[in-house]
């Protein structure tokens, strides 16, 4: 797997790296300190479209930092359990804070085509990073951090008929689909709770009337009774694989 090979040959070179190091410099190696990766956000990717992420590596070393590096990679173990990866095409770009303290930034695109072949793919990931200092010694863990890869959700909502008659019916139907990176298609996100929301039109704040949850297909359907002019909208919290959604309001005149 390219994935695999790409990592191995860059952790081998880490360690080839650390052994050429003397023992007395090797006992002062860089410190890490921080690991931001898209900004501390969740990296959410559709079933088309490329992602640019930056990753950023602070470290601190006597002698200055030279160097920064990070892989995302997802699996159970990098040496045996790893089933995706994904690598910077660059080296970083540091920037001092000190004459001891750098942040070294990479940035990595990720194309759900190539890269999220599975959708099991979609959740946490580690984060390997490392740095070396000016006097060649260096540092790396398998595992500093962690990160978020989710497949983007979509949600939509109608509510219906509008106008229509004070205490009558209203109908709010939608529907929540969600990235399938196997097959580069929207599909329906089921069984997951998605919360109905109000907002009078003389008001800024939505409240949410019930929770209902989506069908086999992902499709929503609820009925409430009108009573005043107002927005109504379908609201998802997200989950660990799927980030949080949210339609804007559809207006119902009530006469």
């Amino acid at each position: 797997m390219r994935i695999r090979a790409t990592v191995a040959a860059l952790t081998g070179a880490l360690a080839l790296s650390a052994l050429a190091v003397p023992s007395a410099q090797a006992a002062t190696a860089p410190v890490l300190s921080k690991v931001t990766v898209n900004g501390g956000k969740a990296i959410v990717l559709g079933t088309t479209v490329p992602k640019t992420v930056t990753v950023s590596v602070t470290a601190s070393h006597a002698s200055g930092i030279a160097t920064g590096w990070a892989v995302l990679w997802h699996g159970t173990s990098l040496e045996k359990g790893m089933d995706g990866a994904l690598v910077p095409a660059q080296e970083a770009t540091c920037k001092n804070a000190s004459a001891t303290t750098a942040t070294c930034s990479l940035t990595l695109t990720v194309d759900p085509r190539a890269d999220l072949t599975s959708n099991a793919l979609a959740g946490s990931w580690h984060v390997l990073a490392g740095a070396e200092a000016k006097d060649r010694s260096s540092t790396s863990y398998d595992s500093f951090a962690t990160t978020r890869v989710q497949r983007l959700s979509k949600l939509t909502v109608n509510a219906a008929p509008e106008p229509v008659k004070e205490g009558r019916t209203i109908t709010v139907t939608g529907k929540l689909t969600r990235a399938n990176w196997e097959k580069h298609a929207y599909a329906g996100y089921t069984v997951q709770p998605v919360k109905l929301q109000f907002r009078k039109k003389t008001s800024t704040a939505y409240t949410t009337v019930k929770t209902i949850k989506s069908s086999s297909t992902g499709a929503l359907k609820t009925t409430v009774k009108a009573s005043v002019d107002g927005y109504w909208r379908y609201s998802f919290a997200g989950t660990s694989t799927t980030p949080a959604v949210t339609t804007t309001g559809d207006y119902v005149d009530v006469r």
